[in-house]
């Protein structure tokens, strides 16, 4: 049975966060014999942040599982991860979370998450990435199921809205209710309580106005309270404000939550056109997983925020569809007509594009070689022409699911100080440290990787010091 809250009385660990991360963190302080309150911000149908729309988690594994096609080695997971962070990333604490990521699969699933067998196809993910049964929802239900267990007390509706502090140790949180604003006095703090995604001032700081034009595929509840307040205290603030996990999502989602549903995974089959109907990189750069996340960022760039997948008949059967149903025309003047672009302009480009178009044998499982040759910029795999009708057009636009700019923190999951050193009873996990690992780029299931090595790690340490 689910226990409130006691705002009456002291705890070992705070947790300020709902999401994997908090879970991992409040368990592992939990049975690390730690009395536990999770303070979450959502409702409880909300609980969760972004956890509720993912599927899958990257671990490192030295052989195949039942759900696992093949080993994925440290050193290939330290290889993807530098590439597609171009090496903006901690190295040392990198390699320490994925050698720890060995171990959480098995860690996980003792807590109550079952797996299924990872999906094919175009996602290239059924060797590295575990997929959770239910999807995100389940795995969460599961963590919460496991922590009430283990008697941790949870208040939904609440935010930690500012920290008493005594130096650099934490006192108290000061919680802000639908009651009114509490003071929960703790031993310890974890911060696991997400990015300032959802506020969409915060992120004008970095972007300017175009910010306005971005849509939120996670949470609306992460707007960076605990943050902010944790960088008035004095912690040291890494990482970029405009630097996050950002995908290209239908331009018809909504502007808040709106999820994994609204994402599109039809980049690499087609072209991509700004709304001058010109193409501005290469759709066939690398496999999905490790370029998915970019593309938010290119369209953000472009003007007014938006652009248009552009493919044909041939390859409408071979990605998961979004939400949306793709806009459809028997010609590409038609298509250009309902997406208001310039129809002379688009059959321009996809002429164009076919032209460059080199022979090959397209095989959407594997870096196929399938080229343009004149082109700028070019198409690298995938490539073939763009000429079986119907055709069709998915609208994107930027969509953030979480911001890189944090908290820096040590191997320990502890929390430093901006003038040196670190705090003496503060740890943090999950997306308010992303960017310790993240600098940049982002490769499927890291997120989940980073919220529960370091949801776990942060648990355990601050289930100690409250112990001692």
């Amino acid at each position: 049975m689910e226990r409130p809250v006691d705002f009456s009385r002291s705890y070992d660990v705070v947790v300020a966060g709902g999401g994997n991360a908090a879970l991992c963190a409040a368990i592992a302080a939990s049975r690390a014999g730690a009395s536990v309150a999770i303070v979450e911000k959502a409702p409880r149908f909300y609980r969760g942040g972004n956890t509720r729309h993912t599927r899958n988690m990257r671990c490192a594994h030295d052989s195949a599982t039942e759900t696992l096609s093949g080993p994925y080695t440290e050193d290939e997971f330290f290889d993807d991860l530098m590439r597609v962070t171009q090496g903006n990333t901690n190295q040392h604490l990198a390699r320490m979370m994925i050698s720890r990521s060995k171990d959480m699969l098995d860690w996980i699933a003792e807590q109550g998450v079952r797996f299924q067998p990872s999906l094919g196809g175009t996602l290239s993910l059924g060797r590295t990435n575990s997929f959770f049964l239910g999807g995100g929802r389940s795995m969460l239900n599961a963590l919460y199921r496991t922590a009430e267990r283990l008697g941790v007390h949870v208040a939904y509706e609440a935010e930690v809205t500012d920290l008493e502090m005594d130096g650099d140790r934490f006192v108290a949180a000061e919680v802000t209710t639908p009651d009114g604003t509490k003071r929960l006095e703790a031993r310890a703090l974890v911060a696991a309580s997400g990015g300032f995604e959802a506020n969409i001032d915060w992120l004008k700081e970095g972007w300017g106005e175009i910010a306005e034009n971005f849509l939120i595929r996670g949470t609306p509840y992460n707007r960076g309270s605990l943050l902010r307040t944790l960088i008035d205290k004095g912690m040291k603030q890494i990482g970029d404000p405009t630097q996050c996990h950002a995908v290209a999502i239908d331009a018809r989602a909504p502007k808040y939550d709106g999820g994994i549903i609204t994402r599109l995974d039809c980049v690499v089959f087609g072209i991509v056109v700004n709304n001058r109907c010109e193409r501005f990189y290469d759709e066939g750069e690398d496999i999905w997983p490790k370029r998915y996340a970019i593309w938010g960022r290119l369209v953000a760039n472009q003007p007014e925020q938006i652009a248009y997948i552009i493919f044909d008949a041939r390859s409408l059967q071979l990605f998961m569809p979004s939400l949306y149903p793709p806009v459809t025309g028997a010609t590409i003047e038609e298509l250009a007509g309902k997406l208001t672009l310039d129809p002379a302009a688009l059959r321009a480009t996809v002429e164009g594009f076919n032209a460059a178009v080199q022979p090959g044998t397209f095989d959407d499982t594997i870096l196929d070689g399938c080229h343009t040759e004149g082109l700028v910029p070019p198409k690298t795999n995938w490539a073939r022409a763009i000429e079986q009708g119907p055709f069709y057009a998915y609208p994107v636009r930027p969509g953030i699911t979480f911001t890189y700019l944090g908290v820096e923190v040590d191997e320990d999951a502890r929390v430093q100080l901006a003038d040196g050193g670190r705090a003496e009873n503060i740890w943090a996990a999950g997306e308010i440290m992303a960017g310790n690992v993240l600098g940049l780029g982002y490769a499927a299931g890291i997120g989940m990787t980073i919220g529960s090595v370091f949801g776990r790690i942060a648990g355990e340490g601050a289930g100690s010091y409250a112990s001692r």
